[in-house]
C-alpha cells in the first residue's frame, strides 16, 4: 500500500497536478495488495472523436446513452481509470490511487490475476492503432515518474498485454520505445522483456 504520510505531490492518493473529478466506480484494494503495476489504455467516445466530455461522463456515470448510436454498445457500463490524459496533455484524475479503479476487467500480468487489485490505470485519449500526441507522452512520463516516487512500481503494461484477445489498446500506434527512453526504467519492467 502507499506510504502513510502524504508528500507534496500526493494527498490520499490524489495527484496534485491533475484536475480531480471523483468517479463512483471504485472500491477498496484487497488487504495486503502492493500497487506495483501501471496499465496503459486508450479511449475516445465516440471512437475517434476527441475533445468532448464523453469520457468524463462515462467515468462518472452521467453519459447520455442516447446521444450517439455507439453508446448503446456500452450502455450501463460502470468503469473508471485513475487518470485520463487528453490529446493536449491535460490530466484528469477520477479515482484515488489508494483505491481500486475499475479499468482492467478480466486480466492477468506478472503471474497475478485481477490487475485492478494492484494497478494504476491511465487512459490516453486516442484510438487503438492510431498514434498519440507529444503532449500526451510528456504528461504520461511525468505522471509515471510521480507515481513511481509514491508507489513501488515495477511493471508497466498495456491493456492489450493484460487482457490479450479481449483488449487491443493502446495498440500498435503507441510508442513504447519513447516511453521507455523517457522514463529510463529497467527493460524488464515493460512488455516483451
Amino acid at each position: 500500500m502507499p506510504e502513510a504520510a502524504d508528500d507534496a505531490l500526493w494527498a490520499q492518493g490524489w495527484y496534485r497536478f491533475a484536475h480531480c473529478i471523483a468517479s463512483p466506480n471504485f472500491g477498496p484494494r484487497p488487504e495486503g495488495s502492493t500497487v506495483d503495476l501501471i496499465v496503459l489504455h486508450s479511449i475516445s467516445l465516440p471512437p475517434g472523436v476527441y475533445g468532448g466530455d464523453e469520457v468524463q461522463r462515462l467515468f462518472t456515470n452521467t453519459l447520455d446513452w442516447d446521444a450517439h448510436p455507439y453508446f448503446q454498445q456500452i450502455r450501463g457500463a460502470q468503469v473508471s481509470a485513475h487518470f485520463f490524459i487528453r490529446r493536449d496533455g491535460a490530466l484528469l484524475q477520477f479515482v484515488s490511487c489508494d483505491a481500486r479503479a475499475w479499468h482492467a476487467g478480466a486480466s492477468n500480468w506478472r503471474g497475478r490475476a485481477n490487475c485492478n487489485d494492484d494497478s494504476i490505470g491511465i487512459e490516453l485519449e486516442g484510438l487503438e492503432g492510431e498514434t498519440f500526441e507529444p503532449a500526451q507522452y510528456e504528461a504520461l512520463s511525468a505522471l509515471c515518474a510521480a507515481i513511481a516516487q509514491h508507489y513501488p512500481i515495477r511493471h508497466v503494461a498495456g491493456h492489450e498485454h493484460i487482457a490479450p484477445g479481449r483488449k487491443n489498446d493502446p495498440g500498435p500506434g503507441f510508442d513504447w520505445a519513447s516511453v521507455k527512453r523517457d522514463l529510463g526504467w529497467p527493460q524488464e519492467w515493460f512488455p516483451g522483456a
